[in-house]
């Protein structure tokens, strides 16, 4: 079972939490009403023919990132988004197969086929939507987002705060540990700039996972990290019984997860968004996030594309 999480997704306030769900009410979702028939049956009709002829979905996943992705006691994928996708599988009736994939390969290898979609806390910015690099030059065809949770990123130091680290401000002239390719390696990379102009380097160590990155905060090689709030909060509350880590000042930069999906498999983007709806109207979402305590971040409705 997993350990109790403060409730996702409460981000600077609640006024921000309305605001980026919002992105998840007034966005581009289901493309037609619901049938009168069977709801079921009719988002499995819009499944593809290759996928609905394989009888699976392969869905590339970062499993390292407690407890939204992770690897249980049998070593079989675990958390939130698991067990989304497995219930999105029941919906479509196709089986899901997990490519346990790095996190800054999940884009480029859904992009050369390696398979159907990637499901991995996944930011839907305007960046990975076009397939930009860090200066604005489009490196790729980029990818489109089927998007169904809210997210928020926190910033995690060692227990007792010892450098009182509250905002990304008080990063200037310290070491700040991250996992790479994430949302919180762009918020860093833009406060590097914010600290060059005080004249206080703020240096980052960029590691290929989130454990790696925490393991430099509790050895005191940085003196923070940044990663999205449940994770922070899960590790917080997990590591060495709740002595190792805390939460430090509010969340920032809201966003939703968003389930990547490559630039012209229209008629997948749009089986998976009806997936969601329907998902979420069974009610078996809400039981989802329940389970794992973050109903905050709860969408209304799947959004094509919404993020920021």
């Amino acid at each position: 079972m997993p350990h109790p999480l403060p409730a996702r997704r409460p981000l600077l306030a609640g006024a921000v939490l309305a605001t980026a769900g919002a992105l998840l009410l007034t966005g581009c979702g289901s493309d037609t009403p619901a049938a009168a028939g069977d709801p079921v049956k009719e988002v499995r009709d819009k499944l593809p023919k290759a996928q609905r002829s394989a009888g699976v979905l392969k869905i590339g996943m970062d499993v390292n990132y407690a407890p939204v992705e992770f690897r249980g006691p049998d070593g079989k994928p675990a958390g939130l988004d698991p067990e989304l996708a497995a219930a999105l599988g029941k919906i479509l009736d196709v089986r899901i197969e997990f490519v346990d994939t790095t996190f800054d390969k999940l884009i480029p290898n859904l992009q050369s086929k390696q398979y159907d979609l990637a499901m991995s806390a996944i930011s839907d910015i305007r960046q990975r939507r076009d397939g930009l690099d860090e200066n604005g030059k489009q490196v790729n065809p980029g990818v489109d987002f089927v998007d169904y949770f809210i997210a928020g990123t926190s910033i995690v130091v060692p227990k007792g705060n010892p450098k009182g680290i509250k905002t990304l401000d008080d990063l200037c002239g310290k070491t700040v540990a991250l996992q790479q390719g994430t949302t919180q390696d762009e918020i860093v990379t833009r406060q590097v700039a914010v600290c060059a102009r005080t004249g206080r380097q703020l240096t980052t160590h960029k590691l290929d996972s989130d454990a790696k990155a925490l393991a430099e905060v509790a050895a005191g090689t940085a003196a923070a990290g940044l990663n999205d709030f449940p994770v922070a909060a899960y590790a917080a509350k997990t590591t060495d019984g709740g002595n190792r880590f805390e939460l430090t000042g509010g969340q920032s930069t809201s966003n939703p997860y968003g389930i990547a999906v490559r630039k012209g498999d229209t008629e997948l983007r749009a089986a998976v968004t009806k997936a969601v709806d329907q998902l979420i109207r069974s009610g078996e979402y809400d039981k989802i996030l329940a389970k794992w305590n973050v109903s905050a971040g709860a969408a209304q409705n799947a959004v094509v594309n919404g993020g920021i």
